[in-house]
């Protein structure tokens, strides 16, 4: 988010960076697919992965790298993960947080991911095995038909990382109005973010939310809390 521009660190080890993918068994009579080096890609849970969806779609993507263990520990924590039956996570991304909110949840929980990008749909999709995880395509200002849809009743949490700082504030409004719609007395919205300008759009729909801030995170995040009341 923002301007801020970081380098990668050039030591990354070979085998986390990279994954091999080797082509189909060579017919007898190809000489040449047999000299062929194995195509090397970045693993779908590697930084790298996150950085490509960033440079791809920078309005869209939160941040250059995903959040750390510390910050999902934290953000699964203050929106009560373990007491939830149904979650809803606006802009999953690669998946990194949506794989410690499946941690956190009971086994009886369903985990509802709206992801506006079409790549990061399909690597949810791909990569995250779990029957309580439904990955939909669509944008976070239509959560109400999202539930709808796959025949879920209301949220009892919905999370955010999208970046509300880049975005034109009437959408960051919709979107904001459309957690709430979504949200039953006592439901809670968290958002995690670099900026404050959640904090401020928030206070129109919500009133004001209660702030932490998680220091061991590269760069530190605000994790916003509000209770429909």
């Amino acid at each position: 988010m923002g301007s801020t521009t970081r380098t990668l660190p050039l030591s990354f080890p070979r085998r986390l960076l990279l994954s091999e993918t080797r082509p189909s068994s060579p017919s007898p009579s190809s000489s040449s697919s047999r000299n062929t080096p194995p195509r090397l890609v970045p693993r779908p849970d590697h930084p790298i992965a996150f950085l490509k969806g960033f440079l791809d779609r920078p309005k869209e993507v939160g941040s250059i790298l995903p959040s750390s263990r510390w910050m999902e520990r934290r953000i699964t924590r203050t929106a009560d993960i373990q007491s939830a039956r149904i979650v809803v996570e606006l802009g999953p991304g690669t998946g990194g947080t949506t794989k410690a909110l499946l941690r956190a949840m009971a086994p009886d929980a369903t985990l509802l991911a709206i992801e506006i990008n079409p790549d990061f749909c399909d690597l949810l999709q791909r990569t995250l095995d779990d029957p309580r995880l439904i990955v939909h395509r669509g944008s976070a200002a239509e959560i109400a038909a999202a539930l709808t849809e796959h025949g879920l009743a209301a949220p009892d949490v919905v999370l955010s990382g999208i970046p509300f700082s880049t975005m034109p504030e009437p959408i960051a409004l919709a979107i904001l109005s459309s957690v709430k719609e979504s949200l039953p007395l006592g439901g809670r919205f968290v958002a995690y973010q670099f900026r404050d300008v959640v904090h401020i759009l928030g206070k129109r729909i919500f009133g004001p939310a209660s702030v932490q801030l998680e220091l061991l995170n590269v760069p530190p995040m605000r994790v916003y809390r509000w209770e429909c009341d």
